[in-house]
């Protein structure tokens, strides 16, 4: 039996180990591109609360509080800042992390107490027409007591709000008790038009 000898061409030292990091560097930017573009993506929309809020806090413009919420000024009011004793007239869009619309409104009135403990230490955060977006985590939101299907327990609550405008209870009052007095409200307890 005969064997046919085949010419090798030598290979230039340190030819294979250059081979080997080009290989090394292709597979590290194909890695990192795919994590990277898919990544925030994937927490954003797919990851735990806890997930989706560490990568949230991550963002550009993104504050976060003591208590855990975060918000974002869109744009900056003026003056004063509501406290829990103010009744504040707001625009709102309230969405879920995969942008489903759960409340919108673009004139409501509340109690800066009386909405939940997220929602209110925004407002506080806010001065009269600044446009802010908020990341509410679940216990500073609904937690485990969705009040409607269409918010799932344990939602981030995300919210775009326009602070219009506030006043003091005492304010609000007041001027109640000066309307009733002119005869354009009826006095308190009793329905409108009513005796």
């Amino acid at each position: 039996m005969s064997v046919t000898a085949v010419p090798l061409r030598p290979i230039a030292k340190g030819s294979i180990a250059k081979l080997w990091i080009g290989v090394a560097l292709a597979v590290s930017v194909a890695a990192g591109g795919a994590y990277l573009g898919t990544s925030g993506a994937a927490v954003a929309n797919a990851g735990t609360p806890e997930q989706f809020l560490a990568w949230n806090a991550k963002q550009d413009g993104v504050i976060t509080t003591a208590s855990g919420l975060q918000y974002q000024v869109l744009e900056e009011g003026k003056g004063p800042k509501p406290t829990d004793e103010d009744v504040v007239l707001v625009g709102y869009k309230g969405t879920l992390r995969d942008g489903k619309v759960f409340d919108e409104n673009p004139q409501a009135s509340f109690p800066v107490a009386g909405v939940v403990p997220g929602f209110s230490e925004g407002l506080k955060q806010m001065s009269r027409g600044g446009k802010y977006k908020l990341w509410i985590p679940p216990q500073l939101g609904y937690g485990e007591n969705s009040p409607a299907e269409v918010i799932p327990a344990n939602s981030v609550l995300i919210f775009e709000v326009d602070l219009l405008d506030f006043k003091s209870m005492a304010e609000i009052q007041t001027e109640m008790q000066r309307l009733q007095a002119q005869g354009a409200l009826p006095p308190q307890g009793m329905p409108p038009g009513g005796q």
